[in-house]
């Protein structure tokens, strides 16, 4: 498997949800579940693997050591993608992502990860309050059965 077209039908039948692992500054492995999905990097445009945390742990190995593993299933069939991070957020500027564009940024990748809002002003409050960050995996390996 090296289609995140592939990755996305798997994502999708089981709600976008995805197991994250990170490296902690020992080398042991921190793992965690969200919703993910894929889209296009917002300054590149290469499709990659995105999701919205606040998770500090997480977010501190990535700073560290920027590198992750997502792997999705739906049943029997699992997908994963390997590859270098980058994180956008009020904590982590990133080139050519203002906070307008990072607001929107976020309702991309949640809409992207299968979620939906009734009440897309509440949804930017939260994530503003919560000081969430968008984190890009690019896809240095895709695999699965």
């Amino acid at each position: 498997m090296t289609d995140l077209q592939e990755v996305d039908r798997i994502a999708a039948a089981d709600h976008h949800l995805a197991v994250v692992s990170t490296t902690r500054a020992d080398n042991s492995v921190q793992a965690s579940v969200v919703n993910a999905g894929i889209v296009g990097h917002p300054v590149s445009g290469d499709q990659v693997v995105a999701f919205v945390t606040y998770g500090p742990a997480k977010l501190a190995h990535l700073r560290a050591r920027p590198r992750a593993t997502v792997v999705f299933r739906a049943g029997w069939n699992w997908a994963a993608v390997e590859g270098r991070t980058e994180i956008a957020g009020p904590d982590d500027p990133f080139p050519g992502i203002d906070p307008e564009r990072l607001r929107l940024l976020l309702r991309e990748i949640f809409t992207a990860a299968g979620g939906t809002h009734d009440d897309w002003a509440a949804y930017d409050r939260v994530m503003a309050e919560q000081r969430r960050a968008a984190v890009f995996v690019h896809p240095e390996r895709v695999y699965g059965n």
